[in-house]
């Protein structure tokens, strides 16, 4: 990359941005715009994290939108890949018509790495964040694989963070969840090679029409991480897409949800889905070298991810308590309490946010579950709604906790599934799960 000017089109809140711009100025010395449509006090967060760049000057600002010159007018761009349907875009339109190159920081990243042979790549439409921790995790606790020095697994892509600039061995494994819009842009690259050496489809099913344009858009964004894989790779299939074809010479495993493996898998995390994406990460871990068994015991300790039916805390009679806040919608915790296996253990704190949707898929979950505690905005709402009896009408968290401790028995489950948004009480999903945890470990903690 010869580029002396660049524009980066979205800083975001995830590190992405925050991650290419450090590493432009840094590594390679360039002069960079970062050009974002949210106003500062949105992205206040990710600012600070490249605050030291700013003040040094090495990084100009331009904020609350995007001015067309900006694109024009540099050597490359560098494009936000969540930009909808970036083809119809009018200021990457006119670095397309100034003739200036647009990259992501993926393909940035992928130009970088010492081997593609110890890269792997995860997608699909469901469990694919689950799938590729899952794998990363294994990784990890195996040692990742031999070589000279101890060999590492780094986890990036969608799943949060940059690894631009990260200190990547030629033994290294590199763990990517790669997005739709990811592969749009890498099928749209110059970048030789970009398919992973080891690649995972979880499944497929209808989403992201918004940003696509179509379904067959979006799946065939998808193909593209199994397009240029060469002989000798290796393609690990879920349900729903072991029709899709593969270069000559790629090994092939197809895994589906009758698998009869799925019954010997024990883990932390409740679900036949999350099993499902065990056996899945368990089998890109063998492609690696690592044998299945170790693969899968491994993944049996995964925690899960932050707010998404993590684990948080467990007692030694057998109670367990769950952080499933990054669930907003009723549809989602109506799943979350169906992947337990005994639904009248579970304890179930609802509400929040009123963004108007239906909540009578909630509160029909009383009498499915041991009780509902509800809080926030909906939470007398959600009292009214559910049969007399199976509700509380706790208010607070605080509250919610406190209630469902001391009615929990030995072997049930404390889930925190709100169905609703953070807003009302919380600034976002993530303090609301936080601060969920946080009460947990302070009650059972001598």
């Amino acid at each position: 990359m010869t580029a002396t000017r660049v524009t980066v089109m979205g800083l975001g809140h995830f590190g992405g941005g925050a991650g290419v711009t450090r590493w432009l100025a840094e590594t390679r010395g360039c002069d960079v715009l970062l050009t974002d449509l949210a106003p500062p006090d949105e992205l206040a967060h990710s600012l600070e994290s490249i605050r030291d760049l700013i003040d040094a000057g090495r990084v100009e600002l331009r904020l609350g939108g995007h001015d067309e010159r900006d694109f024009a007018e540099t050597d490359l761009v560098v494009a936000n890949p969540a930009v909808p349907r970036p083809w119809t875009n009018r200021f990457l339109n006119a670095a397309r018509q100034a003739h200036v190159p647009i990259t992501t920081e993926i393909e940035l990243l992928l130009s970088t790495l010492p081997s593609r042979r110890r890269l792997i790549a995860i997608t699909g439409t469901a469990g694919k964040s689950t799938t590729t921790a899952m794998i990363h995790h294994a990784l990890a606790a195996a040692g990742a694989g031999g070589g000279a020095r101890a060999a590492r697994a780094h986890l990036g892509g969608n799943i949060g963070g940059s690894l631009l600039g990260a200190d990547i061995g030629s033994d290294d494994w590199v763990v990517l969840e790669l997005s739709s819009a990811m592969l749009y842009w890498l099928g749209e690259a110059s970048t030789a090679g970009v398919s992973p050496h080891i690649a995972v489809v979880t499944n497929l099913s209808d989403n992201h029409v918004d940003w696509h344009g179509s379904f067959d858009h979006y799946r065939q964004s998808k193909q593209r991480l199994l397009a240029q894989q060469q002989p000798g790779d290796v393609a690990i299939l879920g349900p729903g897409v072991h029709d899709w074809p593969t270069p000559p010479g790629v090994r092939r495993i197809e895994i589906d949800g009758q698998d009869p493996r799925l019954a010997g898998i024990d883990l932390l995390i409740p679900g036949r889905h999350n099993r499902l994406n065990a056996l899945v990460a368990a089998e890109a871990c063998a492609a690696a070298g690592i044998a299945l068994p170790d693969a899968l015991r491994a993944i049996e300790s995964f925690p899960g991810l932050p707010h998404r039916l993590q684990l948080v805390a467990a007692t030694p009679d057998g109670r367990r308590f769950y952080n499933d806040s990054k669930c907003t919608t009723p549809a989602a915790a109506v799943l979350a309490v169906e992947s337990f296996d005994d639904s009248s253990r579970v304890h179930l704190i609802v509400g929040g946010y009123d963004k108007k949707a239906d909540l009578a898929p909630l509160a029909a979950l009383g009498s499915r579950v041991a009780r509902l505690y509800a809080i926030g905005a909906v939470g007398q709402v959600l009292y009214e709604l559910a049969e007399p009896g199976t509700c509380l009408h706790c208010r607070t968290l605080e509250t919610a906790v406190s209630n469902a401790a001391m009615r929990m028995a030995a072997g049930d489950v404390l889930l925190l599934s709100p169905g609703c948004a953070s807003w009302d009480q919380f600034t976002n999903f993530e303090q609301r799960g936080e601060r969920f945890a946080q009460l947990v470990r302070g009650r059972i903690t001598p």
